[in-house]
């Protein structure tokens, strides 16, 4: 099934998304996830696919979202390149990135690349939860940190999945507080099923709808992914 790869997100922070490729997740430990898997080590195909994708950018919001399945780090510099154009372009003067824990000293530096160019980064970190043992020790997630203060030092928003065993309705509150206490957006993410051996709990989900989804559905800080591709990207049913 092909992927789609161009959106537009309409309700919450109006932005173009584009999903483009990289060389694949460095890190490719987390055990609830296979997005990893849309990866190529050849430039010049992933260059391709990427100028498909961003060619339909038109810069109707002056903000763009550009996710790899992994890290920005991890996108060809030929990529980067192509991004800066269509910024350059279409006037994009805000773009949202993705960057894993592991790559946190990279972003002072593309701050300051793009900003040269009068372009402002809002970088993600998937955090998942900050109930740091579960993080790491069912989920594998690769950040050595439990400070959320200091997690998010190098990051300006965060995404949190929910809907796995083990999990309450208070804990996935208390994780959605403390994101907004520490970063500008937040981003929920409900698993689905996938490839992997983590698979999503019925009864959290339903915890989840009923008891923390109406508190923070309107919330213009808050994006919350009951299906992972309510942004219009990856592998949509209807392709």
């Amino acid at each position: 099934m092909e992927l789609t790869r161009y959106s537009v997100i309409r309700d919450k922070n109006p932005r173009e998304i584009v999903l483009l490729r990289g060389r694949g997740c460095a890190w490719k430990r987390c055990k609830f996830c296979d997005y990893h898997l849309d990866a190529s080590r050849d430039e010049q195909d992933n260059l391709r696919v990427n100028r498909e994708a961003l060619a339909q950018v038109t810069g109707a919001f002056g903000r763009l979202e550009a996710i790899n399945s992994g890290s920005f780090a991890e996108l060809d510099e030929s990529t980067i390149r192509e991004i800066e154009r269509v910024c350059r372009e279409k006037r994009i003067r805000d773009l949202h990135i993705e960057s894993h824990w592991i790559f946190r000293r990279t972003i002072p530096a593309l701050r300051e690349r793009f900003a040269a160019q009068g372009v402002t980064l809002h970088v993600k970190i998937g955090v998942e939860t900050f109930d740091a043992d579960y993080r790491e020790r069912v989920l594998d997630k690769g950040i050595d940190e439990a400070d959320p203060a200091k997690i998010a030092e190098q990051f300006d928003d965060c995404c949190l999945l929910f809907g796995l065993a083990g999990q309450t309705a208070a804990g996935m509150a208390h994780d959605i507080e403390t994101g907004l206490a520490h970063f500008d957006r937040v981003c929920v993410n409900i698993m689905v099923p996938n490839s992997t051996e983590v698979k999503p709990d019925d009864s959290v989900r339903a915890a989840f709808v009923r008891e923390v989804y109406p508190r923070y559905k309107d919330d213009p800080r808050v994006d919350i992914l009951l299906e992972n591709t309510d942004f219009g990207v990856g592998e949509l049913e209807n392709e």
